[in-house]
Order: C-alpha cells, then sequence, then structure tokens
C-alpha cells in the first residue's frame, strides 16, 4: 500500500468518527464501561493476589531448642538447617530476645515483671524461612529429623502452624483461582459486548458500503478505513478508561491509607501496577475494535 494511500485512509477513518458523531459517542461509551469493569475488577484481582502472597510470605518455622544446649551445638544445628535445600534463611532468636518479644506480645507486660535474664525460662531457638510457602512442611519434616541418631536430640520441638497453614493455602489458592475466572469472564463479556457495538456501527452504514461497492470501490478500499475507524474508537475509548481508572484508584489509595488510617490494608500502588494495566486494557480495546469492524463489514463486501 503506498503512503498517500494509507493517509487517505487514515484521513476517512477520522473524518467517520466525527460525521458520526452520536454513533462514535455511544461506541466509545459502551467500551468505556466495559472495560472500565473489567479493569477494575483487574485492580481487585491484583490486590487480593498480593495480599495472598503477603501473608503467605509471612509463614515461617519456629525450632525451639535445648534449655542447656551449648554453643557448638547450636551452631551445628544452625549448619545443618542452612543445608536444607528449602530453607531460605536462618536467624538465631536468643532467650532473651525470646523473653522481650513476649513481654510486647503480652496484654499485660506486669506478668514477666518476676523475670530477668537469670530467671529466664525461655530457650534459645531458631526461625527459619523457606524459598516456597508451599514447602514448609517438607522443611519442618526435615529439620524434625535432624535429632534422628543424635543422642542429645538438641530439638525440643518444631513449629509452624500444621493443619492452619495448609488451610491457609487451600484458601489463598481458591481466592486466585476465583479471581481469575472472574477476570476471564469480564474479559470475554467485554469483548462480545464491544465488538456488538462495533457491529452496529457499521449495520447503520451498511447502504454506503453497498453503494462503494457497486460504483466499483475494491474490498480493501472500504475495508481499510473502517478498519482505522474501529482502532481508533477502541484507542479512544481504552485511553480515556485508562486514564479514569488509574487516577480513581490513586485516590481511593491514597484514601484507604491516609484518610481512613488503614495502613495494614496494603494495596498495590498505582506505579506498580499502572504500567501492566494500560497495556492489557489499551491493547484489548484497541484490537476488539480492529476485529469487530473487520468481523462486521465482511458480511457487507458480498454485493
Amino acid at each position: 500500500m503506498k503512503f498517500r494511500t494509507l493517509l487517505r485512509h487514515l484521513r476517512e477513518g477520522c473524518k467517520n468518527i466525527i460525521r458520526n458523531g452520536w454513533m462514535s459517542f455511544a461506541s466509545i461509551s459502551s467500551i468505556f464501561i466495559s472495560l472500565f469493569l473489567l479493569g477494575a475488577f483487574m485492580l481487585l484481582a491484583l490486590n487480593v493476589n498480593n495480599f495472598a502472597s503477603s501473608v503467605e510470605s509471612k509463614v515461617e518455622i519456629r525450632v525451639f531448642l535445648q534449655l542447656d544446649i551449648d554453643k557448638a551445638k547450636m551452631d551445628e544445628v544452625e549448619n545443618k538447617i542452612r543445608l536444607i535445600p528449602e530453607v531460605k534463611k536462618v536467624t538465631l532468636v536468643t532467650k532473651e530476645q525470646g523473653l522481650e518479644e513476649l513481654r510486647k506480645n503480652l496484654s499485660d507486660e506486669g506478668l514477666l515483671d518476676g523475670y530477668d535474664d537469670a530467671s529466664n525460662p525461655l530457650p534459645d531457638s531458631f526461625t527459619v524461612e523457606v524459598f516456597k510457602p508451599q514447602s514448609v512442611s517438607i522443611a519442618a519434616a526435615q529439620i524434625e529429623a535432624l535429632n534422628t541418631g543424635d543422642e542429645t536430640a538438641p530439638i525440643t520441638s518444631v513449629k509452624y502452624g500444621e493443619g492452619k497453614i495448609e488451610t491457609l493455602f487451600k484458601i489463598t489458592n481458591a481466592v486466585r483461582t476465583i479471581g481469575l475466572v472472574i477476570v476471564l469472564a469480564l474479559t470475554v463479556t467485554a469483548m462480545f459486548l464491544i465488538s456488538n457495538t462495533i457491529k452496529v456501527t457499521i449495520v447503520a452504514r451498511r447502504r454506503e458500503i453497498g453503494i462503494m461497492k457497486l460504483v466499483g470501490a475494491t474490498n480493501a478500499f472500504i475495508r481499510w478505513p473502517f478498519f482505522i475507524e474501529g482502532a481508533l474508537i477502541g484507542m479512544i475509548a481504552s485511553i480515556l478508561t485508562t486514564v479514569v481508572l488509574l487516577i480513581s484508584y490513586a485516590q481511593f489509595v491514597t484514601l484507604t491509607q491516609e484518610g481512613l488510617g488503614l495502613m495494614m490494608l496494603s494495596l498495590v500502588s498505582v506505579q506498580e501496577v499502572g504500567l501492566q494495566i494500560s497495556g492489557v486494557l489499551i491493547g484489548l480495546g484497541t484490537l476488539i475494535g480492529i476485529w469487530g469492524s473487520t468481523i462486521s463489514i465482511r458480511k457487507y463486501l458480498k454485493v
């Protein structure tokens, strides 16, 4: 295709949007609503996934040692734990640190007033983090096995919330699956609504297409302006949707974390998801606009 011909098609596509103002406005509005709902649920799904990942990342193993364990034995146990493939990080929590943590966690700190470093009943322990939260039970079993064949049995107990952790993983996986299904369903719905909206625009001008065909215009000559028109309508609507959606979301994040004081509710920032949401919505809107125009006009080129 010659560059001059391409410019002509671009010009005609833009003119068609202006010439059919109300139909173009209706198409853009319909696409805006469809993509806005899709984008809103995408943000919801991203935040739910982020929350689930945040909860899973806090899963850890607590390894309690014998009260009278010596430093050499403690170091030996720590080195063995570090060699376990699933283990990411091992942190020593001394009995003094454990007592201080217990004081902070108790609502009535006076309950521990009679205890000092000398009378501290707590053992030393290790906090163990794993690479994948789902492998926490495997790592815990391997840590417990370190006592096997050791007469001193330096490890008294291994705690990781057995039973509750497995339930947590089931819930987070279910939440992710439900979120993905909803987003996919809305994507299909948006594609159907947008393509039908574009189709209505083309149907309203079927006589124009028929006349152009009868006077000798080629299929490509007729198709390209509609092709460009559909792309522009989809792009304009998707860009408008993206701008409104991200501005609204940014204000919602600010309101949630500052205005309502819900700092514990950590939402994904606009900077983290802005590019991803923009790419999906603008790309989807433009492609569906092109696809809707191409499919709809094909019927009326058969004259």
